[in-house]
Parts: structure tokens; sequence; C-alpha cells
């Protein structure tokens, strides 16, 4: 499959396991408070990615071991707790609508940062893209009055942490295999992880019906909607842009608004147009 052709099907595959992710969340948090899903998402997915990716551990250099320790910070480990601890308060859809900032962040910090070049069009096209975006939040603020939406700030900071790791993983770590970075990132993580889960009081609960029931919502996010999500991302910044690559966030919304409407989250009429809007900033941003 040309490059043209595969970064759209990873990106749509990528839109589609992502915008489920805020649902299982959700359902996650049902049983589990949110450090308790942010550390079990991470644990599940290393422990999946080291059974089938183990040896790729030894192709990764010495001097690539930085990147990939601030790849998984920024890229999974500091926002796994920060959506979880956002949807306490805000529901799946808004966290998912906030989500779309990311393409925005990338620019700006790619640009002023990295040193990355961009073209207008792919300027022009997270504008739009934003406006599609601004268009659903305050739609949705309109409809939801008691949600605290100061939360959302925690939904912005991880977005910034998402720009961070798309611009080092493309300007640092572009030579190295998608699953290769992907495993490296949760070996990191895998011990972090558990310390912080031993602080809960898991350990003492974890034989609750409703906990298990929980986890498995949650052993769904971290293998399918972190582990091989994070591969197919990986790989799909390598054969495209950072801004492409994270246009993904636009159309995100679009299937968690779909998952929130079967869990009785309400979608108006103007919420139906900011997703047309989000998926031509999509378009725009992607042209070369």
């Amino acid at each position: 499959m040309k490059s043209l052709q595969l970064k759209w099907v990873i990106l749509i595959a990528l839109a589609l396991i992502w915008g489920s992710s805020f649902i299982l969340i959700k359902k996650g948090l049902d049983g589990l408070n949110p450090f308790q899903l942010g550390s079990l998402r991470i644990i599940f997915c290393a422990i999946f990615l080291l059974i089938i990716g183990f040896k790729n551990i030894t192709t990764i250099p010495l001097n690539k071991w930085k990147y990939i320790a601030l790849t998984s910070l920024f890229g999974t480990f500091i926002p796994a707790y920060l959506f979880a601890i956002a949807q306490t308060e805000i529901n799946s859809s808004v966290s998912s609508i906030l989500n779309s900032l990311t393409p925005l962040n990338t620019l700006i910090l790619g640009a002023i940062v990295f040193g990355l070049d961009f073209k207008r069009s792919q300027i022009f096209g997270v504008i739009v893209g934003l406006i599609g975006t601004m268009l659903l939040i305050f739609n949705g603020a309109v409809h939801n009055p008691n949600q605290n939406y100061w939360y959302t700030i925690l939904v912005l900071i991880a977005s910034i942490c998402y720009a961070m790791n798309v611009n080092f993983i493309k300007k640092y770590l572009s030579d190295i295999k998608p699953l290769t970075i992907t495993v490296g990132n949760f070996l990191v993580m895998l011990f972090p992880a558990l310390i912080v889960l031993s602080f809960t009081d898991f350990f003492q609960v974890v034989h609750l019906e409703k906990i298990q029931h929980a986890m498995i919502f949650v052993a769904v996010l971290g293998i399918i909607g972190t582990g091989i999500a994070n591969v197919l991302f990986y790989k799909l910044i390598q054969i495209s842009s950072p801004v492409f690559a994270t246009s993904v966030t636009y159309l995100i919304p679009v299937v968690a608004f779909f998952w929130g409407l079967l869990d009785n989250e309400m979608l108006t009429p103007l919420q139906f147009v900011g997703a047309f809007i989000i998926l031509i900033g999509v378009y725009l941003s992607s042209k070369k």
C-alpha cells in the first residue's frame, strides 16, 4: 500500500480506537479511582507489549534511551492520569473535544521549539479544525451546565504533552521502528506505574466484583487503545507530518460522540456541524 493511502487508513483506524477510549475510561472509573485506572492502563499495555516485542528492546541504541524516556513520559504516562482525573468531573465527549487542541500545540511547539517547517495550508487547516472544536465545546457547555470545566485544564495539559511527544518522535526517533519505540516506552513506564498503584488501596479491593468488572474495560483500553494504537500512531508520524498525525484528534470526538449517544450523552445538531468543520480541517492540514 502506498504511503498516501496507508496514512489515511492508519488515521481512520486510530480515530476509531482512540474515539472509543474515552467511553472505556468512563466505564473504568465506575469501579476504579483515576490513579488506579491510569496505572492499570499502563501495566496491562506493558505486559502485552513485552510479550510480543521484548526482543526489540535490544535494537534501541543507548543514545536513544533518553528520548524513549521522554516520549514515554509525555506520550502516555502523564496523559494517562490526567485524562482519568479529568473525566471524574467532565463527560467523555467533552474530554475528547478538548483533546483536539493537540494539533495546534504540535504546530506551535514544532515551529518554536523544534524548528520544524509547516506549510501555510497546514496552519489554515489547524485553525479551521479549532473553529469546529470551539463550536463543539461551547455548545456542549450550554447543554452541560453542571460540569466542572476547571478540570478541562488537565486535558489541555495532556494535549501539550502529546504535542511534545509527537515532535520528539519526528525529530529524534524517526529511524526506529514504531513497535520498538512503543515497547521501550512501556518498559520505562512499567515500574513507576506499579509504584503509583501500590500507593492506592487497589490490592485490598481487587477481589470485589465491581473492581474486576472495571478492570476488563481498562484491559481493553490498555492493550488496544494504548499499546496497539501507539504502534500505529508512531508509524503514522514517520510516514506523514506531525500536524497530520495529530489531526486524528479532530476525528476522535466524532467517534466519541456516537459512543456518548449510546451512553445517554446528548449530541445536538450544532455539534454535528462542528464535527463536519473538523473534517475539513483534517483535510487541509494533511495537504503538502
